[in-house]
């Protein structure tokens, strides 16, 4: 039972991890390597805000969230859209922005033990015989909860369907007057304040690290890989899989081999379904 209840927290955890990255891609076909970095400076903002301001922690979070989507925004406004179409640059320039921001953080003393947000809830209770901390409860309440407010965001609000309508073919979405670059602009700032979401639910779990910036953005990549870039259905099942998978190897190998699980999933799947187990490339553009 263990491995089961510590299976399905460690899923819904990958999922939180990856839903902004698959946002954005999904969208505006843009990979967003940045994506780690706005999920530490999320929480490092939260930190600051509780502890030099003495704000209550639902309004730090309510201010990390704003500034990171603002963040999100001017990323793709004042750089990402100038090398848009070119996937090598998209991805070195997103990378080199979130580089920026950790190493800027690291630069500044953001160090692991010294930064720490309080878990929403203390305590612990026992699930048919698993004890597990109230915390990881609320990560699974919180993390079903925003899959469906993206959900419903995506199929029943104008702006959802037309950030819909948009992943799913540009060309006819631009002949209805849908405008690319601002479903660009808007994908961005969703899928970072969808990162800092995830940041303020998770990070009460351990440390705020600079470190955990390239951690979140391993295993969003490994998920969306797995699931089929663009695919928000594709990522919440493959990070089933994959945490099912890092929880059977925690217990059998040891908790360090988990990344590897994540490393090994996504050569397994770049070699035998290379547009993932959603993706809806053909097998003549895979080989391309």
């Amino acid at each position: 039972m263990d491995i089961i209840i510590y299976g399905i927290i460690n899923s819904v955890t990958l999922a939180l991890m990856a839903l902004g990255f698959t946002l954005v891609y999904g969208v505006s076909r843009l990979p967003n390597f940045a994506h780690g970095a706005l999920y530490v400076l999320t929480g490092f903002l939260a930190w600051f805000f509780i502890n030099q301001f003495t704000v209550n922690y639902f309004l730090a979070g309510l201010g990390a969230l704003l500034i990171t989507g603002v963040v999100g925004a001017l990323m793709y406004h004042l750089i990402l859209v100038r090398v848009r179409g070119m996937a090598i640059s998209e991805i070195i320039a997103s990378y080199a922005i979130g580089l920026a921001i950790l190493e800027g953080l690291r630069y500044g003393g953001l160090k692991g033990g010294t930064y720490v947000l309080r878990p929403f809830v203390d305590g612990s209770t026992s699930i048919l015989g698993v004890p597990v901390d109230y915390q990881r409860i609320l990560v699974v309440v919180l993390g079903a909860l925003l899959v469906g407010m993206l959900w419903f965001f995506v199929n029943k609000t104008r702006l959802g369907l037309a950030l819909k309508g948009m992943a799913q073919d540009e060309r006819a979405a631009l002949t209805l007057g849908i405008d690319s670059d601002r479903m660009a602009v808007v994908s961005m700032a969703l899928g970072s304040v969808f990162a800092g979401l995830a940041a303020l639910v998770l990070m009460p779990l351990g440390n705020i690290a600079v470190e955990a910036g390239y951690h979140v953005l391993i295993m969003a990549v490994a998920v969306c890989i797995v699931g089929g870039l663009g695919s928000w259905t594709g990522a919440v099942f493959a990070a089933f899989i994959i945490g099912f998978a890092q929880i059977l190897t925690d217990v059998i190998l040891g908790a360090h081999f988990q990344v590897v699980v994540a490393l090994i999933a996504i050569i397994i799947t770049l070699i035998l379904r290379p547009s993932g187990l959603f993706g809806r490339q053909k097998e003549l553009e895979e080989r391309v």
